[in-house]
C-alpha cells in the first residue's frame, strides 16, 4: 500500500507542471548517446509521447554528425572540419541530407511505435530554416547561419497534438541547401516559437566544475557567469556550442534553458515534472 501511496505522491507533484505546460511548446535538441543507443533512444522518445498525451507540445530537433561521418566514409569521402564546422561541398551536402532524412524517418517510426503521432520535417523542404552562407570561419562550403525561421509548418502540427521532428538543413537566398549546426537551429527555432523550455540532451550530467567528477554538477547558472567559466576552462569543447545555444534561446525570449544527460532514465520527465529537476539550468 505504501508504494501505491508514493506513486500517487509522484503524480501529485507533477500536477502543477502539467497545468503550467499544458498547451505550451517545449523544444528538445536531441543528439549524442540519446540518439545512438536504442535503449536510451526509446526512453527519450517515450518521454515525448508521455508529454504529448499530457497536452504538452514537444518539438524535437536532431543532428546526426556521427552517422554523417560514417556514411561519408562508406562513400570514400574524407571528413574535414574548420572551427568545429563540417566542410560541406556538393557531394557532402548530398550525404548530409540523405543521412539526416533517413535518421529522421527512423525517429518518426520509433515515436509511432511507442504510441505517439509524429511528422518528420526537413528545414529545407518545409522551408523552416532560412539561412545565409557562413563566412566567419572562411570558406566551408554549403554551411549556413540561420537568418530567419518560418514557424507555420511547426505550429500546424503542434496545435493538433503531433510531434514535429526536424532535421537541420536550410535554404539559402540562392535556393541551395545548406548544412546547419543542430544546436544553432534548435536555439533559433526555440526563440521563434517562444517555447516554454529549451532542453539540450547531451552525454554528461550537465555543466561540471570538474569534468571527471559528476558530483561537481552546477545545477543553476546565469548567462552572465558563462564567459568566466569558459575562460576558466570549466565550459570547454563540445559544451561551448550547447551553452551558446541556450544563451541565444534565452536572449531570444525563451524563459528557461537546460542542459541534461539524455542517458538518465526518463531525463525529460524528471526535468519537466519534478520540483528538483536535473542537469544544469541556465537563466538570464
Amino acid at each position: 500500500m505504501q508504494k501505491l501511496i508514493e506513486k500517487a505522491g509522484v503524480l501529485i507533484e507533477a500536477l502543477p507542471y502539467i497545468q503550467k505546460f499544458r498547451g505550451k511548446e517545449v523544444l528538445i535538441k536531441y543528439g549524442g548517446a540519446a540518439l545512438t543507443y536504442q535503449e536510451v533512444r526509446d526512453m527519450v522518445l517515450q518521454d515525448l509521447v508521455f508529454m504529448s498525451y499530457m497536452g504538452i507540445r514537444p518539438i524535437l530537433i536532431h543532428g546526426g554528425g556521427k552517422f554523417i561521418t560514417e556514411n561519408m566514409k562508406k562513400k570514400g569521402i574524407q571528413s574535414q572540419f574548420v572551427n568545429g564546422l563540417r566542410v560541406t561541398d556538393k557531394p557532402v551536402i548530398s550525404v548530409v541530407n540523405e543521412t539526416l532524412a533517413e535518421l529522421n524517418r527512423s525517429i518518426v517510426r520509433d515515436i509511432e511505435r511507442l504510441g505517439g503521432s509524429a511528422v518528420g520535417l526537413s528545414g529545407f523542404d518545409a522551408e523552416i530554416l532560412n539561412v545565409v552562407r557562413h563566412t566567419e570561419s572562411g570558406d566551408v562550403g554549403y554551411v549556413g547561419d540561420v537568418s530567419s525561421v518560418n514557424t507555420v509548418p511547426i505550429k500546424e502540427l503542434t496545435e493538433f497534438g503531433r510531434i514535429p521532428v526536424i532535421f537541420p538543413v536550410g535554404k539559402g537566398p540562392d535556393g541551395e541547401m545548406y548544412n546547419v549546426n543542430a544546436d544553432e537551429a534548435a536555439a533559433n527555432i526555440a526563440s521563434a516559437m517562444q517555447v516554454q523550455k529549451f532542453m539540450v540532451l547531451t552525454n554528461v550530467r550537465g555543466i561540471l566544475r570538474d569534468a571527471a567528477d559528476d558530483e561537481t554538477l552546477i545545477p543553476s547558472l546565469q548567462v552572465g557567469d558563462t564567459q568566466k567559466l569558459i575562460d576558466q576552462g570549466v565550459i570547454s569543447g563540445g559544451m561551448i556550442p550547447k551553452v551558446k545555444a541556450c544563451i541565444d534561446a534565452l536572449q531570444g525570449g525563451v524563459q528557461k534553458a537546460h542542459i541534461i544527460d539524455g542517458r538518465i532514465t526518463h531525463a525529460l520527465l524528471l526535468e519537466i515534472f519534478t520540483d528538483q529537476g536535473i542537469g544544469t539550468e541556465i537563466t538570464l
